[in-house]
């Protein structure tokens, strides 16, 4: 989705010429950054910084179900591009446990703070092909004095490369990343996978719906395992400005112990550009 807009007014005869041949410009650039050949992926990063990725809000909650716990947790981020190759952010989480057998405690969660750059970009008719590093730092906000804790109680730094290719008719997102972790928390690898089909014919403006299926995985040192899930999803793009998606989450391997495995988490969530 492009930074681009026309202005609401009538075409008169004498400039039509002029915005068939400003609307044929804007149609070919639009389509060579893959602009609404669908949105950002749900769960996975995108290396695609414009429009509702961009400048804005987004906002989702994520519905865990756990066999000995359930949770609430609702993440709002503020990304912002200083340019369009660097954008900076924020995440603030509010948590909210229940474990089985426990009272249920709610709060602020543990704080984030995030950078990309993009370091490649190639584009064609109808493609673009493009990769970014990010970098996210998260801070222990989340209380961990009581039980359930809200956090996970030490700073992490996460450091990811982000990567994509995207047609009009369809996308592939790729992430691989590392985080450090502070005390006793095993360091662990990052690695999702996400394929994008559009279902409806490309319009503007955007009106798209958009399947996504995605492969979220997570290694953890130190002996622990691999954890990895599949997840279907679906996008609404329902203009320039605004997106709604939902997607569930569903474990094929899990390294928890046996009473405290992934049942699912289910997400939905919405994303508004502000400027």
């Amino acid at each position: 989705m492009g930074d681009s807009d026309f202005c609401d007014r009538p075409i008169h005869f004498k400039y039509y010429d002029g915005m068939k041949r400003l609307y044929i410009l804007f149609s070919m650039a639009f389509l060579s950054i893959g602009g609404n050949a669908q949105g950002p992926p749900i769960f996975t990063d995108t290396p695609i910084m414009l429009g509702l990725e961009g400048r804005g809000v987004r906002t989702f909650g994520n519905i865990v179900s756990k066999e000995n716990a359930d949770a609430y947790i609702h993440p709002v981020a503020f990304p912002y591009n200083i340019t369009n190759k660097w954008q900076v952010g924020v995440i603030a989480p509010f948590v909210s446990r229940s474990p089985d057998g426990l009272p249920s405690r709610s709060g602020l969660g543990d704080m984030k703070v995030f950078t990309k750059y993009q370091v490649f970009q190639q584009d064609g008719k109808g493609q673009t092909f493009r990769g970014l590093i990010k970098l996210v730092e998260t801070f222990p906000s989340g209380n961990t004095s009581e039980t359930p804790p809200l956090g996970a109680g030490e700073n992490q730094t996460t450091i990811s490369f982000v990567s994509g290719y995207v047609t009009t008719k369809i996308g592939f997102y790729g992430e691989v990343g590392y985080n450090i972790t502070g005390g006793a928390l095993p360091d662990n690898t990052v690695y999702n996978l996400a394929v994008g089909y559009p279902l409806l014919p490309q319009t503007y403006p955007p009106k798209q719906l958009n399947l996504f299926l995605e492969l979220l995985g997570n290694y953890v040192g130190d002996g622990v395992g691999n954890n990895l899930f599949i997840a279907p999803g679906l996008q609404y793009i329902a203009g320039r400005k605004l997106l709604f998606e939902t997607g569930i989450q569903l474990p094929l391997d899990e390294a928890a112990p046996e009473g405290q495995q992934t049942n699912y988490i289910w997400r939905i969530g919405t994303r508004v550009l502000l400027f």
